[in-house]
């Protein structure tokens, strides 16, 4: 039975209060914390930027999971890794030396992520896989949280799944929008790691509850 992570999106906390929020994953049974960089470009929402991931890095105790739904991201890369950022994933559809980029993040030192919009396909990712350290499958279209989950998304982690396992990649399979307690199980069952989740917890009446309630579910994999 494999262990999967939980990653509590904070685009969902509550900002006037984010000291909190922040205090609250680091209480709970969370794995990382989620941070998601938008550019008004790449997306169509403008979130973070380094100067409040410098102030986050110094309130969390988890790993910082950065997301950036940016353009020209390989721009950013050592400046995110300098302000605190664990894992760096980068979107495909941003990056046309999407190799170069991967590499650029791991001789960072962060983990290298590359994401997948939902019209995507994995085999985008054929001949990287195996120098990726984790694969962000959107379930939703990136650019606002609240969204309504993508069903096409649980073939499309086990399409993503089986190439990972056909390659020997040790790359995770991050599944990010729309992910709660009503669908974690699937999700899992699909092949998912890293479930990131935001307004599932951040909006609940007892998030640390139900980060434990995430952590709680138990699937395997059908190899």
């Amino acid at each position: 039975m494999r262990k999967h992570l939980i990653a509590p999106s904070l685009l969902a906390a509550d900002f006037t209060r984010l000291a909190e929020e922040i205090d609250l994953v680091n209480r709970s049974e969370a794995d990382w914390l989620h941070y998601d960089v938008m550019d008004g470009r790449f997306v169509p929402n403008i979130s973070f930027g380094l100067v409040i991931l410098e102030a986050v890095r110094k309130m969390s105790t988890k790993p910082i999971d950065v997301h950036l739904m940016i353009v020209e991201p390989e721009k950013y890369v050592e400046a995110f890794r300098k302000a605190g950022a664990d894992v760096i994933t980068v979107h495909a559809e941003a990056c046309p030396h999407l190799h170069r980029t991967i590499h650029q993040i791991k001789e960072s030192g962060a983990k290298a992520g590359v994401a997948l919009n939902p019209h995507t396909p994995v085999n985008i990712l054929e001949n990287v896989i195996e120098h990726i350290d984790l694969v962000c499958v959107m379930s939703v279209n990136p650019g606002f949280g609240g969204q309504k989950f993508i069903y096409q998304t649980l073939p499309k982690t086990r399409q993503l799944k089986e190439m990972i396992i056909s390659s020997n990649s040790q790359a995770l399979i991050e599944i990010d929008g729309g992910v709660g307690l009503h669908n974690a199980e699937s999700l899992l069952q699909a092949g998912a790691d890293v479930l990131v989740a935001g307004n599932s917890v951040f909006g609940a009446k007892d998030p640390e509850a139900t980060i434990r309630q995430l952590k709680a579910f138990e699937a395997v994999f059908d190899y």
